[in-house]
């Protein structure tokens, strides 16, 4: 490589892993800032990442060619980006070692920088200040292109799945209606996990670690609402191994996990199993347990940076004969979905509802079902400047 200046070498290094995932990030000078704290002056380290220009996903023999390190230093390299969050580095189904460049989130940097346990310091609250930044940066972006940028967003995969509810508050079944028709797909469908139960018991591997969002969020001085518990992060298989070899999530049993999950539930968190590639087809890679506060996807759909884009399997059906009106589920809503209608009944939109159950499990009235079926919930981000 020809000799550059340490600061190229970091700004090429954040131009690779802005391209990185599902999110494209432009290269600002605080995406270079981030890169410059998470890895430190290892020229070695930047000139590695650099090397994942071309292909994210890379076997070692790949990277020999492609970085023009040796093996040795390859391997000691990786180890160290791993443990920042920037390298996933686990073998393959045949038992190949790949080593993939991850993106600054999604699931990457962000997510695994405030996963494990912090100690609140000025180094970890200056990188939350500065991913918020680098959030609305890119909330700058959507907005200046708007236009452009909606049919783009439609056209995108689901980023996560959200899992229902089973339970009601005081521990009965969520009545769920059965879907009516077969769903109409010249290809066979396999569904995916309705229950999070479902999902725990098809692992050997079972990681957890603490909330991403809420951790973040309590560096920038900002209290969950619902005092929500943090140590529910889940990752599975591949990824529970990689998580808690980085020191970002710990191993757990299956019973361990039933348990925490029970908790959150409890607490009215919202179940969000995510997929590789976005497709449910493959076994889900990891859970969140989300509030409606502190959740990335929800705030930054909130603030106008990016749309609310979900694959879920139910949808929420409210009883206006038994509903009081009493709007204990509009308090719940993570996307603020229902109203109370000029007959001070509540009013659900179809459009934003993801399926989470969690008006049905705080309704006193016990009037809110879930019904099946297949849909994709796409919300634009608010239009907050005028063409």
């Amino acid at each position: 490589m020809a000799q550059i200046s340490l600061l190229e070498k970091f700004k090429q290094a954040a131009g690779v892993i802005c391209r990185q995932g599902l999110i494209q990030f432009p290269v600002t000078d605080t995406a270079v800032t981030i890169i410059e704290r998470v890895v430190g002056n290892s020229e070695d380290e930047l000139d590695l990442i650099y090397a994942f220009r071309e292909k994210p996903s890379q076997t070692i023999d790949q990277l020999v060619t492609s970085s023009g390190f040796s093996e040795e230093i390859i391997v000691r390299l990786t180890d160290s980006l791993a443990k920042k969050g920037l390298v996933f580095n686990q073998p393959s189904s045949s038992g190949i070692m790949v080593y993939r460049l991850l993106p600054l989130m999604m699931v990457g940097l962000m997510e695994y920088k405030f996963m494990g346990v912090l100690t609140g310091s000025e180094a970890e609250k200056e990188l939350a200040r500065l991913f918020e930044q680098l959030l609305e940066e890119l909330r700058d972006q959507t907005q200046n292109h708007y236009d452009t940028l909606a049919p783009l967003f439609a056209a995108a995969p689901a980023v996560d799945r959200t899992v229902p509810a089973e339970k009601t508050a005081d521990g009965k079944a969520i009545r769920v209606i059965p879907i009516e028709t077969p769903l109409n797909s010249s290809e066979e469908f396999v569904l995916p996990s309705q229950t999070v139960e479902a999902i725990i018991n098809k692992f050997e591997d079972i990681a957890v670690g603490h909330c991403f969002c809420r951790q973040r969020r309590k560096l920038l001085g900002d209290t969950c609402k619902t005092n929500a518990p943090v140590l529910n992060c889940f990752s599975f298989g591949k990824s529970a191994r990689h998580t808690s070899a980085q020191g970002f999530a710990k191993k757990i049993t299956r019973e361990e996990a039933l348990k925490i999950l029970k908790e959150a539930e409890q607490a009215g968190l919202i179940h969000k199993a995510f997929h590789p590639g976005s497709r449910e087809s493959n076994p889900e890679t990891s859970i969140c347990n989300c509030c409606k506060d502190c959740c990335d996807t929800l705030r930054i759909w909130r603030d106008g940076t990016l749309p609310m884009i979900n694959s879920t399997y139910h949808l929420s059906v409210i009883d206006i004969d038994v509903c009081t009106g009493c709007g204990t589920c509009m308090d719940w809503c993570p996307t603020d979905a229902i109203v109370l209608n000029e007959d001070g009944v509540a009013n659900r939109d179809e459009s934003a509802c993801l399926g989470c159950g969690v008006c049905a499990r705080f309704c006193p009235e016990s009037a809110i079902s879930l019904k099946e079926g297949l849909r994709k919930v796409f919300i634009l981000p608010p239009r907050l400047r005028s063409a």
